[in-house]
């Protein structure tokens, strides 16, 4: 769209957001008298600290440019989510900046049932800093994420670089390890208050001398998706074609998804209806 388009698409974004927006969720009185559904342009105009008349004048699409801190202050006061952030400053033609505040990550309820209906396709969700979030019994299996490998147990970059069994059973650990940093980094960046990154960058530094060499290459991400062969202790030889989904409302949490080949899957099946977990 051209700049008149997309400041039109702005407004009618604001107009919308203000509406689905009760009085009660941002500390007002909702009133005897109110007849305008949601907010009035009044009302966030005041909470985000910024003047009627120009904020009417974002709403009516006119010909002006808010700044990176009068949309983080729009998107604060209309309590906006993640996606939603991300919208508007992709509306109002400003990249995204990283995120000042360090944000709990919680999944849907439906995430690991969704997991659940994935099996026996090893499937996991991963969240802004890698951690697993969730998985099931096929990822846990395939991927071993239940074994203890401190003080990160239960995180994706940590393992790749520090377990073993990853490193000899990937037939392409290398190429994909440079990508995961490239992707990893991108991630970091938009989180540079949050402590818990550098302890893990130092750790893996500290650790893996592979990890300290690859990243100081600063290349660019791409896709981690496509095919994937694994030689496993407890399966063998296993073949997948590996695909990522983007969550809309949480965008820093991904569902990895692995589809077995033919082979593979008749081997897990086989496993999991006639035999006990792995060690």
């Amino acid at each position: 769209m051209n700049d008149s388009e997309r400041r039109l698409a702005l407004g009618n974004f604001l107009r919308d957001l203000r509406s689905s927006v009760s009085p009660g969720e941002v500390g007002l009185l909702p009133g005897n008298r109110r007849r305008t559904r949601g907010l009035r342009r009044e009302e966030v105009a005041g909470i985000a600290n910024i003047g009627l008349s120009w904020y009417t004048r974002l709403e009516q699409g006119r010909d002006i440019r808010p700044s990176v801190g009068v949309l983080e202050s729009l998107a604060s006061a209309l309590k906006l989510t993640p996606n939603e952030r991300r919208h508007l400053f992709l509306l109002a033609g400003e990249s995204l900046p990283p995120q000042s505040t360090i944000i709990e990550e919680k999944l849907s309820p439906s995430i690991q049932h969704m997991l659940n209906e994935l099996h026996p396709n090893p499937a996991y969700v991963i969240g802004k800093k890698w951690d697993f979030l969730a998985w099931n019994e096929a990822a846990a299996a395939v991927f071993m994420i239940h074994r203890v490998s401190p003080p990160h147990d239960y995180n994706l970059m940590w393992r790749q670089f520090t377990d073993s069994i990853w490193k000899e059973g990937s037939e392409d650990w290398e190429s994909v390890s440079r990508r995961m940093i490239a992707e990893f980094r991108t991630a970091r960046a938009r989180y540079l208050n949050d402590d818990s990154f550098d302890k893990l960058i130092e750790d893996l530094k500290r650790t893996s001398d592979d990890f300290t060499r690859m990243w100081q290459y600063h290349e660019v991400p791409g896709s981690l998706d496509g095919y994937k062969k694994l030689l496993h202790p407890t399966f063998g030889v296993i073949e997948f074609e590996h695909v990522t989904l983007q969550f809309p409302n949480e965008p820093d949490q991904r569902m990895m998804i692995y589809m077995p080949h033919p082979a593979t899957k008749s081997r897990l099946e086989h496993y999991f209806t006639g035999a006990s977990g792995p060690s």
